[in-house]
């Protein structure tokens, strides 16, 4: 058997891959542009890939391939008609990360919330050690403890920040952007109540025809003056444009995002114009990587591979 990785460096050279090399011969590749994938793969049984697109352009000449293994949960990327048609399975990898996302979904909101920035710099710049007084609350922040957060997409990452966010005492309401019924034991309510209730509210639904460009100028306006905005699901739900125009003009107090509409990020997005880290936190779509989420991942594909040829 013969697995070629088209995009490894997507998953990072800290985890252990060894298991592969058991399973035949292994190639690996740091990343794969379309133009270099046909001589790539022409001789593969399995590919493992991460944002390569796989198509008939790209994959036409791959005789013998047999598995596509998708190291994320999306597959935006597969032609699945073409995989079809040919008879090549394909496989992705669902809720390995929501530990990882949850996690990242409160390290924004606690950053953006206490001002962890402003408080950092005043002791680095030294301005403590020359201070008065044991304490300087100059910024102010509040309690996560009898806060409404509204979560947009209860998959298992938003149900994962519903414990989280009801153990430290908050409110937790919900809407589903498609219309699924309602899921017991939380309290669903449409998206104008989510927005104008929310103190902060968190995104994490996957990008659909309900939630493309969800999030714009309207909504932004229907949210409280004072109200933070996360987003951890995907970057076209958000206009951003409409997310900085709302943040100059003060219509939310701060946004965190994990996600981008254009990744990585274009050097004409607006939010680049914003510096001021008490009101935008953007990480470069890391929610999903901590270290256990990535082996996890790995080792599923790993277990996905086995099972397709019977090796279990």
């Amino acid at each position: 058997m013969k697995i070629v990785f088209l995009d490894v460096k997507t998953i990072g050279e800290d985890i252990d891959l060894s298991g592969y090399d058991r399973l035949g011969e292994v190639v690996r590749y740091p990343f794969s542009t379309p133009a270099e994938v046909p001589e790539r793969v022409k001789d593969a049984d399995v590919i493992v890939l991460n944002k390569v697109t796989v198509n008939e352009d790209t994959i036409g000449s791959a005789s013998r391939l047999k598995l596509v293994c998708v190291t994320a949960t999306g597959t935006n990327n597969l032609d699945k008609e073409y995989l079809d048609s040919r008879g090549i399975a394909w496989r992705n990898v669902a809720g390995y990360s929501t530990e990882s996302v949850a996690q990242h979904t409160f390290a924004m909101l606690f950053y953006l919330s206490e001002k962890l920035r402003y408080y950092d710099d005043y002791v680095k710049e030294e301005r403590y050690a020359c201070d008065t007084l044991f304490t300087h609350f100059e910024e102010h922040f509040y309690e996560l403890n009898g806060k409404t957060w509204g979560i947009i997409g209860l998959g298992n990452i938003g149900r994962r920040v519903a414990s989280i966010a009801g153990a430290f005492g908050a409110h937790v309401i919900y809407t589903s952007p498609s219309g699924a019924a309602p899921q017991e034991g939380y309290r669903q309510v449409c998206m104008d109540t989510l927005l104008a209730e929310s103190d902060i509210i968190s995104v994490h639904a996957p990008l659909n025809q309900y939630t493309e460009n969800l999030i714009g100028a309207s909504a932004f306006r229907q949210m409280k003056s004072s109200c933070i905005f996360l987003n951890l699901g995907r970057g076209p739900i958000v206009i951003e444009q409409d997310l900085y125009d709302a943040l100059r003009q003060g219509e939310i107090a701060a946004a965190g995002l994990d996600v981008l509409c254009t990744e990585p990020m274009s050097p004409d997005n607006p939010l680049l114009q914003i510096k001021d880290s008490r009101r935008l936190l953007i990480t470069p779509h890391i929610a999903w990587a901590s270290v256990e989420a990535r082996t996890r991942l790995m080792d599923i594909v790993l277990g996905q591979i086995k099972e397709f040829f019977c090796l279990v």
